[in-house]
């Protein structure tokens, strides 16, 4: 098998191929058979190496900022409901559909990387039954042609759309299909129209066009690598990386702006935006003409984070961990600050002892008990090479039920004094695994943490009540995050109500696409990015006279485009 097209796309889809991020050039890298790579932008680049036998083999992760992460959904179905705006008016963005602004994201390009879209879904058509959507990556589906450019998966273009749509069974035609629904109720909230169904519902931008990535599921390596259950959506940071490049591939500076909108998130990294996603997202949000909206999990109350801190006079502290029945398994990432150096002891349930270890570089180690048939690989970085700082990885494999205990020792002197544990994200937990005293700030999920792009969390419209599961900044490092609020409760989308973050993110990014229609379609602010957007939401923002901003639940208050766009008139 060589490089070329067939071949690196076999070697992408491959069970027995690693996949690597890296953030330097590879100009040199010999290609082959056995190792590939496609470049994402500027230094990034996906590298694909075939190794024999990985399907079967267990792995471990002695280069943990090369390692995709795994990401999941960040939204909760709640049945079927008549449809409500409130969520819209509460938010300003109904009062701007309306003349004299009259913003319904016309000329503007709602990009969408998730679990697909129904696009027979008449939310997604225009008054002449035509699809709005202009184009559909499906990552799972090999039987068509890749995108330009791409090596996998198949593209289905308006064109393709339509001629389905008029066909007897569309899905024939265009198979692509939202089988879980949380990508397409996303959609519909940011631009779904009402033109073709005679029904009151509508979306915050309903004249936007749409493009739609649909990610292909994790390879299974990665899936037993972090424990993640095998019936769980999880989607590869590298896959994601991907499909934001595509998005962002149908941005046209001065008339076309593209918004993206990431529903997704994970616990994996440090916490304060240095992922490969992150940073990419970061490059994509300061172009012209791009904007880019992630909502911030729905972690804020689930016992996953622990902040700790030793004092001076402190060897030690210890953390414990509730482990239900039956548990799979479950990784546990543990973040120093500098300039301190500490080590980890772990405690099971049943007594047994894992002594701190002096981890070197590359250097991952694995720990079998004598009384119990738990095992725990322990892999370290002094100075993890994306953020600098030191991080012990624990992956705990059939833990046995109750409280294991893990001490965070002090190695020297200690200065600062601060560090953090994460537990994974409530979706890849096969049952419950919480820490005993969490703390329930810096509990946004990545890539939401990132700079530059719009971090949203989510609150309920009907009371101006905070989302109790919504995460909650700031980051690891102090940084305010998130920019603001959004309605994520009972939030009417194209099937019913729901709840999430993900439809916090979704409210914003129509609130993006409308404004990016005044301010780039419509030349009122031709050179405007994404950066400078968020400046003019959080200036817009309800902030109320009780509360301190930024804040940790609200960042600088709750999105209101109406008020965005009257301060502009005030300046």
């Amino acid at each position: 098998m060589e490089c070329g097209i067939s071949g690196l796309g076999e070697l992408i889809l491959s069970e027995n191929a690693y996949d690597v991020i890296t953030d330097y050039p590879l100009e040199g890298l010999v290609q082959n058979g056995d190792l590939c790579y496609v470049q994402v932008e500027g230094n990034y680049n996906i590298v694909y190496v075939n190794s024999p036998g990985l399907a079967q083999r267990e792995i471990t992760l002695p280069d943990y900022q090369n390692v995709p992460k795994l990401y999941g959904l960040m939204q909760l179905g709640q049945g079927q409901a008549r449809f409500d705006p409130g969520s819209l008016i509460v938010s300003g963005i109904t009062q701007v559909q309306r003349p004299p602004l009259s913003l319904t994201g016309r000329g503007v390009i709602f990009c969408l990387i998730d679990t697909g879209i129904d696009y027979a879904n008449a939310a997604f058509l225009d008054e002449n039954g035509k699809s709005r959507i202009l184009a559909i990556w499906d990552q799972t589906i090999q039987t068509g042609v890749p995108p330009a450019g791409f090596y996998y998966g198949s593209e289905y273009t308006r064109e393709q759309i339509d001629a389905a749509l008029q066909s007897e069974n569309p899905y024939e035609r265009v198979p692509s299909r939202d089988e879980l629904r949380h990508g397409s109720e996303m959609a519909g909230v940011a631009a779904g129209s009402n033109v073709r169904t005679g029904q009151q519902y509508l979306g915050a931008a309903p004249e936007a066009d749409i493009v739609v990535v649909k990610l292909k599921q994790c390879k299974e390596y990665l899936r037993r690598l972090y424990l993640v259950p095998e019936d769980v959506p999880a989607y590869q940071e590298n896959d994601i990386m991907l499909g934001v490049k595509y998005a962002d591939s149908f941005a046209e500076s001065f008339s076309r702006p593209v918004v993206i909108c990431l529903g997704l998130g994970t616990n994996l990294g440090d916490h304060a935006g240095s992922s490969a996603l992150s940073r990419y997202l970061e490059l994509i949000a300061l172009k012209r003409s791009r904007a880019v909206v992630v909502g911030g999990g729905n972690e804020g109350n689930a016992s996953h984070h622990y902040e700790g801190r030793l004092e001076p006079e402190e060897s030690f502290k210890d953390v414990e961990v509730r482990v239900g029945e039956n548990a799979l398994g479950f990784w546990l990432e543990v973040w120093g600050s500098l300039p301190d150096t500490i080590n980890v002891s772990v405690r099971t349930p049943g007594g047994e002892m894992l002594q701190p270890v002096s981890l070197g570089l590359r250097q991952s180690i694995t720990y079998n008990f004598v009384y119990e048939r738990s095992q725990v690989t322990v892999t370290g970085a002094r100075a993890e090479a994306s953020s600098g700082e030191q991080v012990l990885l624990f992956r705990v494999r059939e833990p046995t039920p109750g409280i294991w205990t893990f001490r965070v020792n002090s190695v020297g002197n200690i200065y600062n004094g601060r560090f953090h544990l994460w537990l994974p994200i409530t979706e890849f937990l096969n049952t419950e695994v919480y820490f005993l005293s969490p703390t329930p700030y810096i509990t946004l999920t990545e890539p939401s943490m990132a700079s530059e792009i719009l971090s949203v969390s989510a609150y309920n419209g009907e009371n101006n009540s905070f989302y109790i599961e919504s995460g909650r900044g700031f980051d690891r490092r102090g940084a305010v995050r998130p920019d603001l609020a959004a309605p994520g409760v009972n939030v009417s989308t194209i099937y019913g109500r729901s709840t999430g973050s993900s439809l916090a993110a979704a409210i914003t990014a129509g609130a993006a696409l409308q404004f990016m229609q005044w301010a780039v379609v419509e030349g009122n602010d031709i050179f405007v990015n994404g950066r400078q957007l968020k400046s003019f939401f959080i200036r817009g923002a309800d902030r109320d006279a009780d509360l301190t901003y930024p804040n940790r639940e609200w960042g600088y208050g709750r999105l209101n485009l109406e008020q965005a766009f009257r301060m502009m008139t005030e300046m």
